[in-house]
């Protein structure tokens, strides 16, 4: 089983073929960054028209379930998440609404601070808010999953120590291994795992060691560390795959609407671009990679498995639904 729990590629029929090509499974989709409610409901109708266009190809994703169903028919399921609140404003009815339309992963902040929590390039970090608490209680109630790749460490804590559920961090890599501003300090890694959260390994090359040059080895090498680390039950891949993408939607992901200037964040000191991804990981096909790069750095076939795709496996199938 391969699953990749964060892509925001520039979604077309090669690409979808691509995932079949590379045995992909299921793929959790970025479907807002900076969008509104209405401006997100217009991207949920842009992929359904996609599923009615690619039928044989990819289908909608919804519960675990829903795995074994693509995998029976041959396709890729398709799960929505978005990298910020912004789908709810500042309505926690919208909540249940967006769950009931088939988000399953929200950020509680993307780099800045939100109404809920407060992002990783932020000065300070105050930590979860009021309003933020309440609305961890409504995601834990209708099955929205927390995504805190993007939030700062305090807020990271809090939500992993707050929420009544596992929460997830869907791309990111240890700070220690790589320390990109985005990439997770040992206490936050601690805190996610501990508490039954999943943490996916990014293949962006701003949060790789060597960046574009990174090896395979050095990837898998840090994946098993991380697994003797905090278990490896609760790891997975989440390869933040932007592919096919224009370098003006960087611009979009760090400025939205919030500032007339760009925002650098991880990159040069020049207009933001994409990175080259490394030579072993350049689209869906080249999972099979990642799977013998894990083998060849000892993990035996359970562990191995496990990254690749049960362990998230099992995390959606105990986490999407309503609570009892």
């Amino acid at each position: 089983m391969r699953i990749d729990c964060l892509q925001y590629a520039n979604w077309s029929e090669k690409i979808f073929r691509q995932m079949r090509e590379g045995k992909v499974d299921a793929v959790q989709v970025t479907i807002s960054y900076h969008e509104m409610f209405r401006e997100t409901v217009q991207n949920f109708e842009q992929w359904n028209r996609w599923f009615e266009q690619f039928p044989d190809l990819i289908m909608k994703g919804e519960w675990a379930s829903d795995i074994d169903r693509a995998r029976e028919t041959g396709r890729t399921a398709i799960f929505f998440g978005f990298q910020n609140p912004s789908p709810m404003e500042d309505d926690i009815g919208l909540v249940e609404i967006l769950h009931t339309l088939g988000a399953r992963f929200m950020q509680l902040t993307y780099n800045n601070q939100s109404l809920l929590a407060t992002g990783c390039y932020e000065a300070e970090d105050p930590g979860i808010t009021r309003m933020g608490r309440q609305v961890i209680k409504e995601m834990n109630r209708v099955g929205l999953v927390i995504d805190m790749s993007h939030s700062a460490d305090r807020s990271t804590i809090e939500a992993a120590d707050l929420s009544e559920r596992p929460i997830a961090i869907t791309h990111a890599n240890p700070h220690a291994w790589s320390p990109a501003l985005r990439n997770k300090k040992d206490d936050v890694i601690r805190a996610v795992t501990e508490n039954g959260g999943m943490l996916g390994f990014s293949i962006y090359p701003h949060h790789l060691k060597d960046k574009s040059d990174c090896t395979l080895e050095s990837f898998c090498g840090m994946i098993g560390d991380t697994g003797e680390k905090y278990g490896f039950e609760q790891l997975g891949i989440g390869t933040d795959l932007c592919q096919d993408q224009p370098d003006s939607v960087v611009e979009w992901m760090r400025v939205g609407r919030w500032s007339k200037e760009i925002d650098y964040g991880e990159g040069s000191a020049a207009a933001p671009g994409f990175p080259p991804m490394p030579d072993w990981f350049r689209d869906n096909r080249d999972f099979g990679n990642i799977e013998a790069g894990l083998k060849a750095v000892g993990m035996n076939d359970d562990e191995v498995q496990g990254i690749m795709g049960g362990n998230w496996y099992r995390f959606f199938d105990e986490n999407f639904g309503p609570r009892s």
